[in-house]
């Protein structure tokens, strides 16, 4: 798990290899990752847009944005924390991702940033 804290929302992510959505032998790898996102501010946030920077290791990159996350736009008060889960697929064993949230803070409707850090996609078996 990785873990990074910026602009007092701390970002905490995990991997999982999927290999019962994943066809190597057609170039297909499916990873799923959770994130835990937990507001350390002492005010309420509201997350509105995600941005990521996805890398493949046979040098593909790849960008998406959109609103929101898993279809919502999680509010999290002072202490509160958000889980979700998603999936990522890979034309190789190896990959790795990072991006930021925009976020609202919802008492003085100011936008700011916040850091999702990189963390790696990798096969079991290809670290070996």
């Amino acid at each position: 798990m990785v873990s990074k804290i910026s602009e007092g929302v701390e970002i905490s992510v995990e991997t999982f290899y999927q290999a019962d959505y994943s066809n190597p032998l057609n170039g297909e790898f499916m990873f799923a990752y959770r994130i835990t996102i937990e507001n350390h501010n002492n005010f309420t946030v509201k997350l509105l847009r995600r941005q990521w920077y996805i890398f493949d290791s046979n040098g593909e990159h790849r960008e998406v944005e959109g609103e929101g996350v898993v279809g919502v736009q999680p509010v999290l008060k002072p202490g509160e924390n958000y889980q979700y889960v998603s999936g990522c697929n890979l034309r190789t064993e190896m990959g790795k991702m990072h991006g930021s949230y925009q976020m609202q803070n919802e008492n003085s409707k100011h936008l700011f940033s916040v850091n999702i850090p990189a963390f790696e996609m990798i096969a079991p078996g290809k670290m070996n």
